[in-house]
Parts: structure tokens; sequence; C-alpha cells
């Protein structure tokens, strides 16, 4: 049996959220910063995610891509199951709507219309997948950032953030160690390959473009 990364577990309220309905007093979002192939990051508003950002040592949580469908700018998520999501809807599941949108560095000569028109097939060939509650690293079932790492690695061959293994996170503060107990017992599984949304965001490959 594949073994189950327990960080995974505390994400899965998290990037496995149902999405929710835009709010009509909320105006459409400015669009005009915004490039296929951008990552958008967020905090979630989850019970789980102040656990998330103590084990990560950092404030976000879930991060999607941007892409192009049916005319308008969107973005794609692993939830459940994998997804396109209008913009505002997404923006609507974050915490105080906050978002943050990073691009890969020297994107306008990187990212030709060649390459946009791969990592969108790729992105789409995740489609309709389950949302991975075990966070294992194959591609049976996905989770948020393990979509964004893989689009970009088998798009580009470019890693967004160096992958790692549970324990070299942070289980130390009370409230990780209780909602690891709740969900594994004493049986934790620690060397499961692993691309969380806050080492995702702190690649130097990535350049912060916009921050709301």
């Amino acid at each position: 049996m594949r073994l189950i990364v327990i960080l995974s577990a505390l994400l899965i309220e998290v990037c496995n959220s149902p999405s929710l309905p835009i709010k009509s007093n909320r105006d459409p979002v400015d669009t005009s910063q915004l490039k296929v192939g951008d990552l958008v990051f967020q905090s979630s508003k989850s019970g789980q995610s102040y656990a998330i950002q103590l084990a990560t040592r950092s404030k976000y949580s879930h991060v999607g891509m941007v892409i192009m469908d049916a005319g308008e700018l969107k973005v794609i998520e692993a939830v459940q199951p994998v997804k396109i999501t209008p913009l505002n809807n997404w923006i609507s599941h974050g915490d105080g709507h906050q978002y943050w949108v990073k691009r890969v560095k020297h994107a306008d000569s990187l990212l030709t219309d060649s390459v946009i028109m791969l990592i969108d097939s790729v992105s789409r060939s995740y489609l309709g997948k389950n949302y991975d509650l075990y966070f294992g690293w194959s591609d049976e079932r996905i989770y948020c950032s393990e979509l964004v790492w893989k689009t970009y690695k088998n798009a580009l061959n470019l890693e967004l953030g160096n992958l790692r293994t549970l324990d070299s996170f942070d289980l130390s503060h009370p409230l990780v160690r209780q909602k690891l107990k709740e969900r594994y017992g004493d049986n934790i599984p620690l060397k499961e390959k692993v691309i969380s949304p806050g080492d995702m965001f702190e690649s130097d490959k990535l350049e912060l473009i916009l921050s709301r």
C-alpha cells in the first residue's frame, strides 16, 4: 500500500472544499494583468487552513492555474473533481477574498503560443480526475499543488518548487499534532514526496505579479 502523506490529510478540507457561489455584490475581477499560465494562490476559509499554515510555515493553502476557457480567463484547480472555475468564484473561496498571482520568470519569451497550448493541453488532461485525499504522487488522483507542479513539469520540464517529504515540515505545534492523531493515530508515514502551495509560492522560478 502506498504511503499516505500526513500533510495531505490536513489539506483535505482546503483543496477539496466545494465551490461557493459568486456574490452578486462583488464587481467582476479585473483580468487585465493576468495571463494564461499564471499561478493563483489563496488562503482557504476552511477550518483546516491554520493547521496547514503552521505545518508549512506559509499562509498559502490552495493554488490553481489561469487558463483560457470559452473566451474567458478562468482557473483550473484540483478540487472534487479537477475542474475549471470562474475567476470570481475561485476568489470567493479565499479568506477575505485575498489572492496572489505569480508568473514564470521570462514568461514573454518562455511562454510562446505553442507552449501555452501545451500547458493548456496538459492541465486539461487531469480534468475530471478525483481529488487525492491521500496526496500520493501517482496521476490516478490529483491534489491542488500537484496539478500545477505536474503541468509545468510535463509541459516545460520546469519544476516550480522543491518536492519534500512530511518529515521536513514543522509538525511540532499542538494543533498539527492533534490533527495528525485524529486522522492517523500512531501510524505516521513520513517519506512520500509532496509539493505544498507554500513551497511552490517560494520557487525562485516565479515572480509576483499581483497581490489583492
